[in-house]
């Protein structure tokens, strides 16, 4: 009789571990974010506009890191922690739980924009549906 029971207690400490791994593996996900640093003017932060920004969203890099847009003028929100000040137009900085893992200075263009992104997301573990 203890024999079963033994194994009852068993079985039900295991799937108590993987329910309970399952649960926090969910709620512990970081958030991740893509910040665009802009400023009004800024002729290649409109060229990004006009070339990346209506697909972004719509992408696996846009879907596992959504657009944040900041302005350089205005003093950094508090939820944000950068590795350096933010001095040129536009910068993407790649924030994890607010904290910066790596940024793209300037737009390099459409070609050079995406394989940038997807290095800078996979170098930081962010897994994203690669568009086929």
């Amino acid at each position: 009789m203890f024999k079963h029971a033994t194994k009852f207690l068993e079985r039900a400490a295991a799937i108590l571990l993987v329910l309970t791994g399952i649960f926090f593996s969910t709620s512990a996900q970081a958030a991740v974010e893509l910040m665009m640093v802009e400023e009004d003017g800024c002729i290649w932060c409109d060229r990004w506009d006009a070339e990346i920004g209506p697909i972004y969203p719509k992408t696996g890099a846009g879907k596992a890191a959504p657009l944040r847009r900041m302005d350089i003028r205005q003093p950094m929100p508090d939820d944000i922690e950068v590795a350096r000040p933010l001095r040129f137009t536009p910068t993407f900085v790649l924030l994890i739980d607010g904290v910066e893992k790596g940024r793209i200075e300037g737009y390099p263009g459409e070609d050079f924009f995406w394989g940038l992104i997807e290095r800078m997301l996979d170098q930081n573990g962010v897994v994203f549906e690669d568009p086929a």
